[in-house]
């Protein structure tokens, strides 16, 4: 099946999706925010929506939303340049630029002969999400690919640079076309760009976290996310709530703290992930994951702001104790870290950014970047036929880090307890992590 599903997906049309009306008098350069800069972000990320009832044309219906939500957000269609004086990226908006959109047909398969994409066969999901290389996703920074399939659903894949937004700028996004696409009139949110403004460098720039410069190291050359990951694969393990839970008391026992799914969770597979790889016990590793700032900065960032609004923060230990020492050390270490976010870090981080943007800025070669999916609205994107039931990225990088993990509900169409985790690690290690993952799927 999977061999057969593989030759199936056809590309029958790809169109440039122009705004409905010219959004702007003149050509113009819009300029990026520090974070927006980061060099750790200059990747195109992939993600899909999965919809089990559909519109008679999806591909009509998005197509035509798409170009009215155009006028809001026409960065989107323009293209990223670095800027010759100093080498930052800036989005620069021309007439008659457009977004790409793939129609696709998948027309010998029904969504639930794959499980809706609960267990991924990944081979076969790649080819439903557009791939631009370097130089294209600079050139198109959003390119989306309407695939549907033979019971009349259809995914939405989307390749969006992260230079321009984050995940929670894209929903802003695509909720403003499935918005237009039942009818609306009119968006209920504004985008609002003012990017160097709202989260510009202080000027002087001052660094005055000691945690900013304590997890980040400047490097000359190819820097760890761009080097070749070596032979990595992915794969989606189960966490049921009972076992989750009864591991949760387990560690509330021996240390009389109490832990977030986050930090549990988070603790236990950055433990197994870095036992499982066999790695030194001198090596330093580094757990990575970002933190919305929208209502940490002072003032607060307005409802519509689109651009990247996460700071990474960072765990750093030795390989030696983070295997040896008990798993509620590692989740107090990660609830501490949750404590030191605050204006001031974050301002110190941008600025920090800003001084050191030449110096190729890098957590090391030995980071896990985590990532939790569970609660960021995905599932508002409705069209009309209700949202997504199923929400899968396809990033190769996060935070700096080759080795991802995302926490991931489950497919509402399979109505299953408890949530998925989607990690990327090396061959190698798969068996005996895939032997520690059984404590939370027994």
């Amino acid at each position: 099946m999977e061999e057969a599903a593989s030759n199936t997906i056809k590309i029958s049309q790809r169109t440039l999706i122009f705004p409905s009306r010219t959004p702007f008098s003149q050509n113009h350069a819009l300029p990026l925010s520090p974070l927006d800069n980061d060099p750790n972000l200059r990747l195109t990320f992939r993600y899909l929506r999965l919809y089990i009832s559909s519109h008679p044309d999806p591909y009509a219906l998005i197509s035509s939303s798409l170009s009215q939500a155009l006028l809001h957000y026409y960065p989107l269609a323009g293209t990223l340049r670095y800027r010759l004086h100093d080498n930052r990226l800036e989005n620069w908006c021309a007439a008659g630029q457009g977004v790409p959109l793939i129609r696709a047909t998948a027309a010998d398969i029904t969504l639930e002969s794959v499980n809706y994409l609960d267990d991924p066969d990944f081979s076969f999901v790649e080819q439903l999400v557009p791939d631009p290389g370097p130089d294209e996703g600079m050139e198109h920074p959003c390119m989306l690919q309407i695939t549907v399939f033979g019971c009349g659903g259809f995914t939405l894949g989307a390749a969006m640079h992260h230079a321009l937004n984050d995940g929670m700028g894209g929903s802003l996004f695509f909720n403003a076309v499935a918005e237009l696409a039942r009818g609306s009139s009119r968006i209920s949110v504004e985008p609002v760009w003012n990017r160097e403004v709202l989260l510009g460098a202080r000027n002087p720039p001052r660094v005055e976290s000691a945690l900013v410069g304590e997890f980040l190291s400047l490097e000359k050359g190819v820097l760890p996310y761009q080097a070749d990951a070596g032979d990595v694969v992915r794969e989606c393990f189960h966490v049921q709530e009972e076992s989750l839970e009864a591991f949760r008391r387990s560690l509330f026992e021996q240390s009389g703290l109490k832990f977030t799914t986050f930090e549990v969770l988070a603790a236990y597979v950055w433990r197994s992930k870095v036992r499982a790889s066999e790695m030194k016990d001198n090596e330093v590793v580094k757990l990575a994951y970002s933190v919305n700032i929208r209502r940490v900065v002072k003032p607060a960032l307005p409802d519509g702001y689109w651009g990247n609004g996460c700071v990474p923060m960072y765990v750093e230990v030795s390989v030696k104790d983070l295997t040896e020492r008990p798993i509620w050390e590692t989740a107090e270490l990660i609830k501490k870290s949750k404590s030191s976010v605050s204006d001031e870090y974050v301002r110190s981080f941008i600025d920090f950014q800003a001084v050191h943007y030449g110096d190729g800025i890098t957590a090391g070669n030995r980071v896990t970047g985590f990532t939790d999916w569970r609660h960021l609205g995905h599932s508002s994107v409705d069209f009309g036929s209700g949202g997504p039931v199923t929400v899968l990225p396809l990033g190769r990088n996060l935070l700096g880090s080759v080795h991802r993990c995302f926490f991931l509900p489950y497919s509402t169409a399979n109505k299953k307890e408890g949530f998925k985790v989607l990690v990327t690690l090396p061959q190698h290690a798969l068996p005996v992590f895939r032997e520690d993952m059984h404590v939370f799927s027994p």
